[in-house]
């Protein structure tokens, strides 16, 4: 059985495989279709199932900020579909405010990332079933005892506590440089990597109804 998981990096992807014998395997890919191929579950940090309109917006996120007391920062609002079609901020936000609410710069840097996994998802269902939305500080809040690490994960303290944190649960990781990619990227990655293998052996937990589908059948729910 192989997993992975997959966070979004400045050149492309930062995918963390785990082989059937227990190895990580971490590289940047530029597409997130790459790391499909031979996949028993993809995890992945960034949505999947967009809503028509922000409010009430999707019961996954709402149920992940419940669970993440004094880190609910760390979970973006998605954006509604047709504010992803905006091609600049401005007006993504502006049509975003006129169906409910405004939309961050922050979000809205991520949606060449966001439009690439919706593309990917919608054009092959036969991904459905492999690829699952999955966020990595639910990721570290499990193997924290259900607790959220309030440290931050670019500063050397948090970077180190998530790096611990890791290795006791069967994901060691020796720091190293990634061409194309951070250092807190390849944790995330790492993190988000463990929720597949908790998916691929039905041990992981699922936020949100799991009838809960967009306009195209996607699903809108976080794994961890």
């Amino acid at each position: 059985m192989i997993v992975a998981g997959a966070d979004g990096c400045r050149t492309g992807w930062v995918i963390c495989r785990r082989e059937s014998d227990g190895a990580l395997n971490i590289r940047v890919m530029k597409t997130l279709a790459e790391a499909c191929e031979g996949l028993s579950v993809l995890a992945v940090d960034m949505p999947i199932g967009l809503a028509d309109t922000p409010r009430p917006g999707r019961a996954c996120e709402r149920e992940a900020r419940a669970l993440l007391p004094g880190k609910t920062s760390s979970v973006f609002p998605t954006p509604c579909r047709p504010a992803l079609a905006c091609t600049t901020h401005p007006d993504a936000n502006a049509l975003s405010k006129t169906l409910g609410v405004g939309l961050t710069r922050q979000t809205f840097h991520l949606f060449p990332k966001m439009r690439e996994v919706d593309a990917l998802m919608r054009g092959n269902e036969g991904l459905r079933p492999i690829v699952h939305e999955a966020h990595p500080e639910l990721a570290f809040a499990r193997m924290n005892a259900g607790k959220p690490v309030l440290s931050k994960k670019r500063r050397p303290e948090g970077f180190a506590e998530r790096l611990e944190l890791l290795a006791r649960h069967g994901f060691p990781w020796e720091p190293r440089s990634l061409p194309g990619a951070a250092r807190d990227d390849v944790l995330d990655a790492i993190a988000v990597c463990r929720t597949a293998l908790l998916i691929a052996r039905g041990a992981a937990t699922r936020l949100g109804p799991a009838q809960e589908r967009d306009r195209y059948g996607l699903p809108m729910n976080i794994w961890f």
